[in-house]
């Protein structure tokens, strides 16, 4: 179970993802640097206890309309080997000291536990409470034998796929869009999902998909 620390962060979350987002391909934002707030979000634990996993939503008030992006993060107490390209940058904790925040996609714990999530072997977590269940999320997986291993995070102008050597692919929606009647609909050959909310603007709460799995070859 991960224990949520009421401390402070140097730099803050907010601080480090506006230096990190522009530098993204799926990134709508102007030439300006982004006008962040945080809107939303869940958490989900690492087995081990070791490291913690984020999917944060914040809100972009820069460009000619509020978007909402989905940033998974992993924060961990040292560098993680061979990530050094996902790092999104350091912080000092004030109970943990040091931690060094990834682009979650690349992590190994933060992709087995979205897998384990998926299948319905995990349960979302709320982002700012410790040891309670996060109800807004929802998900779904039909069938088995998905081969959901051995996945490479591939970033385009949509957002991120995880892909398997099968040709399944777990696609991350970086930009969200909120479900016109508040309920996320899945693409016709969508076999599995994991939506969310978070607050819009105007102070109303949004649901949208956050990760939608589609079949390989073998699926």
């Amino acid at each position: 179970m991960a224990v949520i620390h009421h401390t402070t962060l140097k730099p803050t979350k907010l601080e480090l993802l506006t230096s990190w987002l522009p530098s993204r391909p799926w990134y709508q934002g102007g030439t300006g640097a982004p006008e962040l707030a945080k809107a939303g979000g869940f958490r989900l634990d690492d087995p081990e206890g070791e490291v913690g996993i984020e999917f944060m939503v914040v809100t972009d008030t820069s460009g000619d309309q509020p978007t909402g992006y989905l940033v998974p993060l992993t924060y961990r107490g040292a560098p993680l080997d061979g990530a050094e390209h996902a790092l999104v940058g350091t912080m000092e904790h004030g109970v943990l000291g040091r931690r060094w925040a990834y682009d979650g996609c690349h992590d190994p714990v933060l992709v087995a536990q979205l897998r384990a999530l998926i299948e319905g072997r995990v349960q979302a977590q709320d982002q700012n409470t410790s040891d309670t269940p996060d109800p807004e999320v929802t998900r779904s997986c039909t069938g088995d034998g998905h081969a959901l291993t051995d996945l490479t995070a591939v970033d385009d102008q949509e957002g991120t796929e995880l892909r398997a050597p099968n040709g399944t692919v777990l696609r991350l929606h970086r930009a969200l869009r909120p479900a016109a009647d508040g309920t996320p609909l899945l693409p016709p050959d969508a076999i599995g999902h994991v939506a969310g909310a978070w607050n819009l603007q105007d102070g109303t709460r949004a649901q949208g998909l956050f990760v939608v799995l589609r079949p390989g070859s073998r699926a």
